[in-house]
């Protein structure tokens, strides 16, 4: 398989035909199967992902490929002692607070969302999150656009 067709692949401007597996395979020494195989559904602990720089743990609860589109993670933010620059993107975020107190900038407002509370708000809006006082913990629900922004960063 040539360079220009797995760059077509890749971008999306060709798809991946039944020939091509045989070829893929061979070159990463690997098995047709192996490349169709699932996900191995046998292991079903969830395993915290932490981002040491920004210091936020993340407990992903939704497979990657949930045919609803939404993501369900478990966060946890450190206290936020300088304001964050808040982002947007298309799409709705939904959180609820688990333990702590989250802060929520949305727009030029600063909201407190207590433990218990929740907030749900369009993402066009510039928002940023963390913990006021503490490490924050929030189970929050992204539709696609939130997880690309949120969790691919």
């Amino acid at each position: 398989m040539g360079a220009s067709t797995i760059s077509r692949i890749e971008t999306g401007h060709r798809r991946l035909a039944l020939d091509h597996l045989v070829a893929l395979a061979t070159a990463l020494d690997s098995s047709v199967d192996d490349l169709l195989a699932g996900p191995d559904l046998e292991d079903v602990v969830i395993r915290p992902e932490r981002d040491e720089h920004r210091g936020i743990i993340r407990w992903p609860l939704s497979r990657p490929d949930d045919p609803s589109g939404r993501q369900v993670v478990k966060i946890r933010y450190p206290e936020v002692t300088s304001p964050q620059e808040p982002r947007v993107h298309p799409g709705y975020d939904w959180f609820t607070v688990l333990e702590g107190t989250a802060r929520l900038l949305l727009g030029q407002r600063e909201i407190l969302v207590r433990e218990g509370q929740a907030a749900s708000f369009d993402t066009m809006t510039p928002h940023a999150f963390g913990g006021a006082g503490g490490p924050v913990e929030m189970l929050m629900i992204f539709d696609r656009h939130g997880e690309r922004a949120h969790l691919d960063q």
